[in-house]
């Protein structure tokens, strides 16, 4: 595999204006940088963390640097989606994959119908293997998941690599999970549950693989720490349509509610975190909050008619977290509104206040979102 950076500077995060360009600090400037991932990265992009970046000068751009990758927890991840290719070939050439030392790469790029797959494998048999390859930044503690925004190519993609094998030909995905402490990997059904779905149904026909990368901030050349282990029981159960849910919304101007039979209630401008629950058709009760015209019934519905929903988080679970939630919420806000949305229960409250835009938060998207999306589900990913 070749050297893929010289020169490799660090830089400080500041702000994404958009899905392709952030605002970095460096050497004491703010610089526009493109950004060649534009998967949501909710759960690294924080203001102040070290992202990694090379010059990268073309005339007439609007920038003259490119991301390479960022940090967590001193660790450096690979975010440059531009070399995916280069990294799942160097690992098979090197015979780096547990169970595909027989084959190597013949074609990049190589189209069948109307899908376009990344890589064509043979080996001494003469045997074609389509191979896609996904790069993978969502992760928790231990565990990885994919995708981390819905992505209809994705899936559509799933079931055309499973018509070719049911055609005859040997298909397959290579997710490269840039976390070399991942111990798992799963579809993410919180994000996108019709993936996950098509997911569930063609993977036992595909020859899949999640390998767990760890990178030096040179970024010269992966090291394959293991293969993430997949549990299809836990995913199958988790993966439903139900579970809990976070709306962040936004309050623009100081405002006073009667909110149903609980009377009046005023509200500070700024952003709040409502907790709810579905035990059945999650995604219609996510969109129905999204709507200001409607009926009011719960709470919620109230307040919606003045707020604007900055984010909705389904956190799909066979378990009540409801509850669960609210206390993580509560521990991290800077107030509550007491008795609102828990009329069913003993907390106090399930909405609360932040005094910065949630998705933005350190301690929201890792204490409260990373966990209970993904770290609460170790154990039973790794019991096999």
């Amino acid at each position: 595999m070749k050297v893929l950076y010289e020169n490799v500077q660090t830089a400080t995060f500041v702000e994404r204006p958009n899905r392709f360009v952030v605002h970095l600090e460096l050497q004491g400037q703010i610089i526009a940088a493109h950004l060649p991932n534009p998967g949501r990265m909710w759960e690294l992009l924080f203001v102040g963390v070290k992202m990694y970046v090379v010059h990268h000068p073309k005339e007439g751009a609007k920038t003259q640097y490119r991301v390479i990758g960022i940090e967590r927890e001193g660790v450096p991840i690979m975010l440059d989606t531009n070399y995916c290719n280069d990294m799942a070939e160097y690992m098979i050439e090197e015979q780096l994959i547990p169970g595909w030392e027989e084959w190597r790469v013949v074609r990049r790029e190589y189209t069948v119908g109307h899908s376009r797959f990344d890589l064509l494998l043979t080996n001494d048999k003469g045997e074609h293997f389509l191979l896609e390859v996904k790069s993978c930044t969502l992760f928790g503690d231990q565990g990885a998941m994919f995708p981390d925004a819905v992505t209809e190519r994705g899936r559509k993609h799933l079931l055309h690599l499973q018509e070719l094998q049911q055609e005859g030909y040997r298909t397959g995905i290579l997710f490269l999970v840039q976390w070399g402490r991942a111990l798992w990997f799963s579809p993410d059904f919180h994000t996108d549950l019709e993936f996950t779905k098509t997911f569930i149904e063609v993977a036992p026909q595909l020859d899949w693989k999640a390998m767990a990368l760890q990178w030096t901030s040179e970024f010269h050349r992966p090291t394959v720490v293991r293969e993430c282990l997949y549990n299809d029981v836990v995913v199958h159960i988790e993966a439903e349509d139900r579970g809990d849910y976070l709306m962040v919304l936004q309050v623009e101007e100081p405002v006073t509610l009667t909110i149903g039979s609980k009377g009046d209630m005023y509200f500070e401008p700024g952003y709040y975190v409502y907790v709810g629950s579905a035990k059945a058709n999650l995604e219609k009760r996510i969109e129905r909050h999204k709507r200001k015209r409607k009926k009011k019934h719960w709470h919620l519905d109230y307040l919606r008619s003045v707020s604007t929903v900055i984010a909705a988080l389904p956190i799909r679970s066979s378990s009540d977290l409801e509850c669960e939630l609210a206390k993580a919420m509560k521990a991290i806000s800077v107030d509550e509104v007491k008795g609102f949305g828990c009329s069913d229960c003993q907390c106090d409250s399930h909405l609360f206040k932040m005094d910065v835009n949630p998705i933005h938060d350190e301690r929201f998207m890792i204490e409260v979102v990373e966990q209970f999306r993904m770290n609460r589900l170790n154990t039973m990913m790794l019991d096999r």
